[in-house]
C-alpha cells in the first residue's frame, strides 16, 4: 500500500461534475484538491472531433460499456448503456446537445422539499457556467444566458440539409419553431446549440479542467479506480483506490465528494457499507450506515426510432459517394475546423406534448442523418443505405429501476435494472410520440427526401403493432439519473446541500442526485448541479473554520 497523502477535498470521479468541482474548489488557492478518475486522460483525437462520437462510443477504453439486466417489458433484452470513462466523463463521448430542461422541472424539485433548486435559484448557475456565443442572436439571450464562462456553447458550424428539412416539416405539421430550447419557450422544433468551441468538442474536461491543471493546489490522478470511501465512525476521511497494480489510500481533511455518476456513485457507497443492510449482507460488506435509498429511484429516457431510406443522399453512409463526401469532410475539418466532421449529428430536434392534456412538453426529438444501428456498434447498415432516423423519447417516465451490487469486487460492473415501461403511461406516451413522429415525417418538406420507411416499415400500423415494436427496439438515450436522490423523505440519499444523510464529510455531486428526470439531455443540468454544489461546499468549509462545533451541527442536521 502506498503512503497516505492528505488533501482538503477529494473528488472521486473526473466526469462532467468532477471537472467543475476541481476547477471551482481549487480556484482560491486555499484548498488542496485531488481529482481521481478511473479512465485515462482525454487525449484521443476522436474525443475532440465532434463527429468522432462513433469511435469513442465503440471504445473499450474510453467507455464503461455497461449492460442492463434483462428488461422484462422490452422483450427480456439486455440493453447497452455507454458511459464516459475518461476525463470529462460522458461529456467527452456524448452528442454535445446543450439542453437544460424545462423550468417546471426545477420548480418540481423545489416542491419536493429541495429548497434552493427552483428554476429561479438555478438559472444564475446556468448563466455562470456558459460562454453562450449566440447570446445576441436569440430572443432574450441576455436574460437566459451568460458569457465568459468555462463551457462554450455554440451554434452549428455545419447544417445537414436534412436538418433544415426537418425544421420546415415541423412547421408544416403545426409545431412552433424556437431559436433557443433553453430560453423563454422550450416547446417547438429547431436546432440544438452544442457544447463546442472552434469546431471542436467542449467537454467539461476541456472547458473546466484544462485551463487550471497547472494549479499547485490541484492534483489530478487518472487510471485510478475508487474502491470505497474510508470512514472513522460516521465521518468520511478519505478514499481507497486501485491504480498501477497497487492499493492507495488518500485522506480528506474537509470532505470526500462522490462524482462518479448515476452508476458509479451508488456503487461506491454500497461498496463502502452505506446502503440497505439486506443488500450489503448479501456480499458480506460491513454496514457503516443504513440508507435504503442508495441505488433506488433509477430513471432513464427510453427512445424509439423511425428510419427512412433517403433518395437525396445528404445522409452519412459508407457507400462510395458517402466515403467520398467523408474524405472531403476530413480535409475541411483538418484545415479550418469546418464541415460535417464538426457536426454532433443530432443537430435538429424538438420538444412537443404527447397530448392536449400536457402543460409542458413531455416528448423530445433528435434527428440523425444515418441509419440508427445499435448505438453505432453495428456499422453494416451504413454500407447498405442512405437514410435518416428520427428518435422520440418520453421525458418524464413513471418507471423506476434500481442499481445493486453484483459482488463485493470494486472492479465488477454493478447490476442495472432500468425497469423500463413498467407503467402504462410510459408505453402510451411512446405510442403517441411514434404517431407524431410519423406525422412529421410525412410532411412535404422532408418527405421529398424519402424513398420509404426502412424501420419499422409500413406494415407496423396498429397501436398493438407499435407497442410490439417499442418492446423489441427501444433503447436508452443515455440519461440515467436518480440513484442517490436529493430530498428529505425516507428514500433520499442526500439533503438539498448534497450531504449524505446521517454522515459527515461526504457528499454526492452528479446526476445521481436528481430526484426526477428533467425534460431534456442531462449533461448541462449535471454541470449546473456541480456549479451550485461548489458554492455550497465552499460555504460550509468557511463556516467549519469559523463556527465552533460546526461539524457536529451539520451531523445533527442531516441525521
Amino acid at each position: 500500500m502506498s503512503d497516505q497523502k492528505t488533501f482538503d477535498f477529494i473528488i472521486a470521479g473526473g466526469g462532467s461534475a468532477g471537472c467543475v468541482l476541481a476547477n471551482r474548489l481549487s480556484a482560491s488557492g486555499k484548498w488542496k484538491v485531488c481529482l481521481i478518475e478511473a479512465g485515462p486522460a482525454d487525449s484521443s483525437p476522436f474525443i475532440h472531433m465532434p463527429a468522432g462520437i462513433i469511435p469513442v462510443v465503440r471504445s473499450k477504453i474510453l467507455n464503461w460499456n455497461f449492460w442492463t439486466a434483462p428488461q422484462a417489458n422490452c422483450g427480456n433484452r439486455q440493453m447497452y448503456w455507454p458511459r464516459g470513462r475518461t476525463l470529462g466523463g460522458s461529456s467527452s463521448i456524448n452528442a454535445m446537445c446543450y439542453v437544460r430542461g424545462h423550468a417546471w422541472d426545477y420548480d418540481h424539485w423545489a416542491s419536493l422539499g429541495n429548497e434552493g433548486w427552483s428554476y429561479k435559484d438555478v438559472l444564475p448557475y446556468f448563466r455562470r457556467m456558459e460562454n453562450f456565443e449566440a447570446i445576441d442572436k436569440v430572443d432574450d439571450g441576455r436574460s437566459y444566458h451568460g458569457s465568459g464562462g468555462p463551457l462554450n456553447v455554440a451554434e452549428p458550424r455545419y447544417l445537414n440539409p436534412l436538418m433544415k428539412a426537418f425544421v420546415a416539416a415541423g412547421r408544416e405539421a403545426g409545431h412552433a419553431v424556437t431559436d433557443d430550447f433553453n430560453g423563454a419557450q422550450q416547446e417547438g422544433v429547431g436546432y440544438y446549440h452544442t457544447m463546442q468551441k472552434n469546431g471542436q468538442r467542449c467537454s467539461n474536461a476541456r472547458g473546466f479542467l484544462d485551463p487550471v491543471k497547472g494549479r499547485d493546489n490541484l492534483t489530478v490522478i487518472t487510471r485510478a479506480h475508487v474502491a470505497r470511501v474510508l470512514f472513522e465512525g460516521k465521518r468520511a476521511i478519505g478514499v481507497r483506490y486501485l491504480g498501477g497494480g497497487r492499493i492507495h489510500d488518500v485522506r480528506a481533511s474537509q470532505e470526500v465528494i462522490l462524482s462518479a455518476g448515476a452508476i458509479g456513485s451508488p456503487q461506491v457507497l454500497l461498496l463502502s457499507g452505506v446502503g440497505p443492510k439486506a443488500e450489503l449482507s448479501k456480499h458480506a460488506i460491513p454496514q457503516i450506515h443504513e440508507l435504503p435509498g442508495v441505488g433506488e429511484n433509477l430513471q432513464d429516457h427510453l427512445d424509439i426510432h423511425i428510419t427512412m431510406r433517403e433518395r437525396t443522399r445528404h445522409s452519412i453512409s459508407l457507400r462510395p459517394l458517402g466515403l467520398l463526401k467523408g474524405a472531403w469532410g476530413v480535409i475541411r475539418y483538418l484545415f479550418g475546423r469546418r464541415g460535417e466532421l464538426t457536426s454532433n449529428f443530432a443537430q435538429a430536434g424538438g420538444f412537443i406534448c404527447s397530448n392536449a392534456e400536457q402543460t409542458v412538453p413531455d416528448l423530445q426529438w433528435h434527428l440523425v442523418p444515418f441509419v440508427y444501428a445499435n448505438h453505432g456498434q453495428t456499422l453494416a447498415p451504413l454500407f447498405r443505405h442512405y437514410a435518416y432516423t428520427l428518435m422520440t423519447c418520453f421525458l418524464r417516465p413513471e418507471s423506476r429501476g434500481r442499481l445493486s451490487l453484483r459482488d463485493a469486487d470494486p472492479m465488477s460492473a454493478p447490476l442495472i435494472d432500468a425497469n423500463y415501461l413498467a407503467t402504462e403511461r410510459d408505453m402510451q406516451a411512446l405510442v403517441e410520440g411514434f404517431h407524431k413522429a410519423r406525422e412529421l415525417l410525412a410532411q412535404p418538406a422532408i418527405a421529398r427526401h424519402a424513398v420509404d420507411e426502412l424501420e419499422p416499415g409500413r406494415a407496423v400500423q396498429s397501436d398493438d403493432d407499435i407497442r410490439a415494436y417499442i418492446r423489441a427496439k427501444s433503447e436508452t438515450v443515455y440519461h440515467p439519473i436518480g440513484t442517490c436522490k436529493m430530498g428529505r423523505d425516507a428514500m433520499a440519499v442526500v439533503d438539498p446541500r448534497l450531504r449524505v444523510h446521517g454522515l459527515t464529510g461526504l457528499r454526492v455531486v452528479d446526476a445521481s442526485i436528481m430526484p426526477t428526470l428533467i425534460g431534456g439531455n442531462t449533461n448541462a443540468p449535471t454541470t449546473m448541479i456541480a456549479e451550485r454544489a461548489a458554492d455550497l461546499i465552499l460555504q460550509d468549509a468557511a463556516l467549519a473554520r469559523s463556527v465552533p462545533n460546526y461539524e457536529g451541527a451539520t451531523a445533527a442536521a442531516v441525521a
